[in-house]
C-alpha cells in the first residue's frame, strides 16, 4: 500500500494534468475527437492504478483538496455571472433548462423500463439514472442512503457511486467526440473572423491574462469569502426544505458578491483573475477526481446493471444530437452546448465545462455556450432533478413496481 499525503497528491494531480496535455499535443485521434486534457491523463493514470491491483499493488490519494478546489471552481462560476449579462440570454437559459429537464425525464423513464425488463429491481433504474447520472456522486450518496433505509434497496449506496463513476467518465470521452460530429454540419464552425479580444470566463484556459498580484489576491479573498458564507448557509438550510447542496450555496453567493458589490458602487470583480483562479481549480479538481476513480468499482458492476449504463451513455449522446443540438439553433454555439450536455448529463458541470473547453480550442470561442452552460448545470439542474426524482417516486405505478 502506498499513501500519497496532501503534497504528494498535489504533485500526482499535477503531472497528471502534465501528462494529458503530452498526451493530446502527440496522439491525433485525442485532439481530434476533443478529448479533454484532464480526462485522457486521470484516465491513463486511473487505468494503470487497476493494472497495479492485480498485482496487489495499491496506491492512496488524499483527497482533502477535491472538495475545496471544486467550491473555489463554483465560486468562480458565481462570481463570473453578470446579471446584466444573464438578462441577455435569459431566453436561451430557459429554453436549455428545458431541453435539460426533457433528459432528466428521458433518463429515469429509460432507467426504470429497461430496469424491469432485465429483471432488475425498477429502484436501480431510477439510481443509473438521473439520480447518479445528472445528479453526480453527491446526489448519488444521499439517494443511495434513502433507497436503503426507505425502501430496503441493498448496497444502493454502492450502486449509485459505481454510476456516478462511470457516468464521470463517459460524459468526459464523448462530448468532444459528440460536437465533432455536429459541427461538421454547421456551415462557419467558430468564430475565427473576430477581431483578437481577451478571453472571457472560462473559454480559451491557454490565453495569457493579464493580471497583478493585489487584483489577484483581491479575487482570492472573494472566493473565500464565498465558501465560507456558502459554508455557513447551508449548515443553516440543512434538513430544511430549502436543503441544496454546498456548491449551489456558494455559486449562489458568487452572484449576490459580484452583483452586490457592483450594485453598490463598491467593487468591480476582474474577470481576467476569476477565470484563472476558476480554471486553475477545474484543472486540478478533475486531474484528483479522475486520477482517484476507483474503476474497480465498475468492474465489479453485474452485467444487467451495466447494460443499464451503456444504454443511458447511447441515450445521452443521441439526445445530444437529435435533442439539444437541434432545440438549441443547429449551429456552432449549439454544437458547444450539445458538448457541455453531455458532460453533465452524464457527470458533472466540471467535466461539461472541460468538454466545452477542448472543442472551443480547437473550433473557435462560444461565448454563449460559456454563459449557459454553468449556471444551468451548476445551479438550476439541481432543483429541478430533485423535483423530477420526487415526481417519479410519487407515481402510482412506479411505487406498485
Amino acid at each position: 500500500m502506498f499513501e500519497l499525503d496532501f503534497y504528494g497528491t498535489l504533485v500526482a494531480a499535477s503531472l497528471v494534468l502534465l501528462l494529458g496535455r503530452g498526451l493530446v499535443a502527440r496522439i491525433g485521434f485525442l485532439r481530434a475527437y476533443n478529448i479533454p486534457e484532464p480526462v485522457a491523463g486521470g484516465l491513463v493514470v486511473a487505468l494503470s492504478l487497476l493494472a497495479l491491483r492485480s498485482f496487489d499493488v495499491h496506491v492512496q490519494f488524499d483527497t482533502s483538496l477535491q472538495t475545496p478546489l471544486m467550491l473555489a471552481f463554483f465560486a468562480t462560476i458565481g462570481l463570473s455571472a453578470d446579471f446584466a449579462s444573464l438578462k441577455k440570454g435569459g431566453r436561451v437559459v430557459a429554453v436549455f433548462l428545458l431541453v435539460v429537464t426533457g433528459l432528466l425525464m428521458v433518463q429515469n423513464a429509460m432507467g426504470i423500463g429497461l430496469a424491469t425488463a432485465l429483471g432488475l429491481d425498477p429502484l436501480m433504474g431510477l439510481l443509473a439514472g438521473s439520480i447518479s447520472l445528472s445528479g453526480g456522486h453527491g446526489t448519488g450518496a444521499a439517494w443511495g442512503a434513502t433507497f436503503t433505509e426507505r425502501f430496503g434497496l441493498a448496497s444502493a449506496s454502492e450502486l449509485a457511486m459505481a454510476s456516478a463513476t462511470f457516468g464521470l467518465v463517459l460524459g468526459g470521452l464523448i462530448g468532444g467526440p459528440v460536437a465533432r460530429l455536429l459541427i461538421k454540419r454547421v456551415e462557419t464552425p467558430g468564430v475565427q473572423e473576430e477581431a483578437p479580444q481577451l478571453p472571457k470566463g472560462f473559454e480559451q484556459p491557454d490565453k495569457e491574462r493579464l493580471i497583478t498580484s493585489f487584483s489577484f489576491i483581491e479575487t482570492l479573498a472573494l472566493i473565500a469569502v464565498s465558501l465560507l458564507t456558502g459554508t455557513l448557509l447551508n449548515g443553516l438550510l440543512k434538513g430544511t426544505a430549502f436543503e441544496l447542496p454546498t456548491f449551489v450555496c456558494v455559486l449562489f453567493v458568487g452572484v449576490v458578491l459580484r452583483n452586490g458589490l457592483r450594485a453598490l458602487g463598491v467593487y468591480k470583480v476582474f474577470e481576467r483573475e476569476v477565470s484563472v483562479l476558476g480554471n486553475v481549480s477545474l484543472s486540478l479538481f478533475l486531474a484528483i477526481a479522475l486520477m482517484s476513480l476507483k474503476l474497480w468499482d465498475l468492474a465489479a458492476l453485474a452485467l444487467p446493471f451495466f447494460t443499464l449504463l451503456a444504454a443511458q451513455t447511447l441515450v445521452m449522446a443521441l439526445f445530444a444530437i437529435f435533442v439539444t443540438f437541434k432545440v438549441m439553433g443547429r449551429n456552432y454555439d449549439a454544437a458547444v452546448l450539445a458538448a457541455g450536455h453531455c458532460g453533465f448529463g452524464l457527470g458533472a458541470t466540471p467535466t461539461a465545462i472541460a468538454n466545452m473547453q477542448a472543442v472551443t480550442q480547437r473550433y473557435g470561442a462560444s461565448h454563449l455556450a460559456f454563459l449557459v452552460v454553468p449556471m444551468v448545470g451548476a445551479f438550476f439542474i439541481d432543483i429541478i432533478n430533485v423535483i423530477v426524482i420526487k415526481l417519479y417516486l410519487a407515481l402510482p405505478w412506479f411505487v406498485a413496481g
